[in-house]
C-alpha cells in the first residue's frame, strides 16, 4: 500500500480543511444560520456538489481506466478535455441566463422573493463548475504520474479568497457579503487551475496534451471515447452518492424552518474532514495501483492493498464516529457559536452532526470497495447500488423531515450511507470481505471503540458543565 501517498493526501487535505474551518467560523460570525447564509450555501449547492464529485473521484473513476488502457493517450485525453469544455460552457450559459428556473429547482420551498434574491448567485455560482472541471481533469493526469500533493492542496486557495472577502466585507449589510462570497469562489477556482497548470508543466505533461491537440486528427480513438463515454454517466452517478443526497438534503430542507439548509451545511463540513482525510485520501492513493495491477491480472497484490487500507480506515473512522457522535455539541460551541451564530443554533447543529457521523464508517468502506468495480469496469452495477442507495435516502428523508426536522434529513443520509456499503461489499464479494475481517484486529478495533467512547463520554460531560 502507498502509504507516502495517502499521507501526502491526507497532509494535504487536512491543511485545505483548517483553512475550510476558518472559512467556516469566519462566515458564521458573519451571517449566523439566516436568510442570506440560507441563500449563499443554496447558490453555491449545485457547483458545490460538481466540485464534490470531481474533486472526490467520480470523474477520475471513470477517466482513469480508459486513460491507463488508451494506446493514444494524449489524443484522448484531449478529444474528452474538448467534449466536456463545450457542454459545461453551454450549461454555465443557460443558467446566466435563467437562473430562476434553476433556482427554483434547486429550492422548490421558497417564495418567489426568495428565489429572485437567490437567483443572481446562482448564476455567478455556476461557473465555478467549469474551473473545477479543469481542475480534475488535469489532477487525474497528475495523478496517473503519482502526484497528488497540488491536488490535495489547491482547496487551501479556494479558501483563502473566500476567508479574504469575508475579512474585507465582515461589517457590510447580509447581501453585500454573500455576493463578494460569490465572486471570491471564482477567484479561487482561477487560483487552483494556475497551480495545476504549473504541476502540469513541471511533470512535462503539456507536452501530452500538446500531442493530443495536435494529432488528434491523424489518431483514431473514435472506439476509446465510446468505451469511456458508456462508463463515464454511470461511473459518475456510482460514485456521487454521498453527493447527491446531500443535494437533495438541502432541497428537502428548503420546506422546514429557516436555518436549515444552514444547519446540514455547517455540519456537513465537519463530516466531511474524516471522511476527506481518510478515505478519500487512501482511494485516491490507491486507485492507480489498483487499476494498474487489475489491469496486469495481478489480484493478489489489489486485494493485498484492499485488505491494508479496510484497517486503516476502520480504525481511523470508526474513531472519528465515536469523536464526533459524543462530543458533537463541543465540536459545534467551539467552531461556530459566536457572532450571529447562537446557542441555540449549536444545540441544532450538532443534532445534525451526530446522526451525519453515523454514516462516516459505511460511506468511508463503500469507497474503497467501489475502486474494484471501476477498476474492473463495472461502472453499471455502482450506478444501479447508487440508485439504491439515493432512493432510500430520500425515503428517509421523507418519513424523518417532519418528526426531526433537518436531524431527520441527516440520519436518512446515513440510512443510505449503509445501503451503500452493504449492496458494494457483495457485489466485489462478501467472501472477500469475511475474509478480512477474520482477524485479531476486528477485536482490537471493538476494544479500541469501546474504551475511547468511555473517554470522550466523561470527557464530554466535563466540557458540558464549562460551556453550559
Amino acid at each position: 500500500m502507498r502509504l507516502k501517498s495517502i499521507f501526502t493526501n491526507s497532509f494535504g487535505i487536512l491543511l485545505s480543511r483548517i483553512f475550510g474551518f476558518l472559512r467556516d467560523i469566519v462566515m458564521a460570525s458573519a451571517l449566523g444560520a439566516s436568510y442570506w447564509s440560507d441563500i449563499f450555501f443554496l447558490a453555491n449547492r449545485l457547483p458545490n456538489l460538481f466540485r464534490n464529485i470531481f474533486a472526490e473521484g467520480a470523474f477520475t473513476q471513470a477517466f482513469m481506466p480508459s486513460f491507463v488502457a488508451s494506446a493514444n493517450k494524449g489524443v484522448f485525453s484531449t478529444a474528452i478535455f474538448l467534449r466536456f469544455s463545450l457542454f459545461i460552457i453551454f450549461g454555465s450559459f443557460i443558467v446566466t441566463f435563467a437562473p430562476e428556473y434553476i433556482t427554483k429547482l434547486l429550492a422548490p420551498g421558497w417564495d418567489s422573493e426568495r428565489i429572485a434574491d437567490t437567483a443572481p448567485l446562482t448564476a455567478i455560482n455556476f461557473w465555478y463548475l467549469y474551473l473545477i472541471f479543469i481542475v480534475t481533469f488535469i489532477a487525474t493526469l497528475l495523478q496517473y504520474k503519482e502526484h497528488f500533493v497540488t491536488t490535495a492542496m489547491s482547496t487551501v486557495l479556494l479558501n483563502i479568497s473566500m476567508i479574504v472577502a469575508l475579512l474585507l466585507f465582515m461589517k457590510s449589510d447580509p447581501k453585500t457579503i454573500a455576493y463578494a462570497l460569490s465572486i471570491s469562489v471564482l477567484v479561487g477556482g482561477a487560483l487552483q487551475v494556475l497551480v495545476h497548470l504549473i504541476a502540469l508543466y513541471r511533470l512535462k505533461l503539456s507536452r501530452l496534451l500538446l500531442g493530443g491537440w495536435k494529432y488528434r486528427k491523424e489518431k483514431d480513438v473514435t472506439e476509446e471515447k465510446k468505451k469511456f463515454t458508456s462508463l463515464f454517466i454511470p461511473a459518475v452517478w456510482g460514485g456521487s452518492s454521498l453527493q447527491i443526497n446531500s443535494f437533495v438534503g438541502s432541497i428537502i430542507a428548503s420546506f422546514l424552518i429557516t436555518g436549515s439548509v444552514s444547519y446540514l451545511a455547517y455540519a456537513q463540513r465537519i463530516f466531511q474532514l474524516p471522511l476527506a482525510l481518510f478515505a478519500i485520501a487512501t482511494t485516491t492513493a490507491l486507485f492507480p495501483g489498483i487499476s494498474k495491477a487489475l489491469k496486469n491480472k495481478n489480484e493478489t497484490l489489489a486485494y493485498a492493498n484492499l485488505g491494508k487500507g479496510f484497517w486503516l480506515l476502520s480504525f481511523a473512522l470508526g474513531l472519528a464516529t465515536v469523536g464526533g457522535v459524543i462530543l458533537s455539541e463541543p465540536i459545534i460551541w467551539l467552531l461556530f457559536e459566536r457572532g450571529n451564530f447562537t446557542t441555540e443554533q449549536t444545540q441544532a447543529t450538532a443534532s445534525v452532526l451526530s446522526m451525519f457521523m453515523l454514516g462516516l464508517l459505511p460511506l468511508g468502506l463503500a469507497k474503497l470497495f467501489s475502486l474494484f468495480l471501476y477498476a474492473t469496469y463495472r461502472q453499471g452495477k455502482a450506478a444501479k447500488i447508487a440508485t439504491i442507495s439515493v432512493v432510500a435516502n430520500i425515503i428517509a428523508s421523507l418519513l424523518l423531515m417532519h418528526p426531526m426536522g433537518a436531524t431527520g434529513i441527516a440520519l436518512a443520509g446515513s440510512i443510505g450511507g449503509w445501503v451503500l456499503f452493504i449492496l458494494t461489499v457483495r457485489e466485489v464479494g462478501t467472501d472477500k470481505f469475511l475474509t478480512i475481517i477474520k482477524s485479531k484486529k476486528s477485536l482490537y478495533l471493538i476494544a479500541s471503540l469501546l474504551l475511547f467512547s468511555l473517554l470522550l463520554y466523561y470527557i464530554n460531560t466535563f466540557i458540558m458543565q464549562i460551556i453550559r
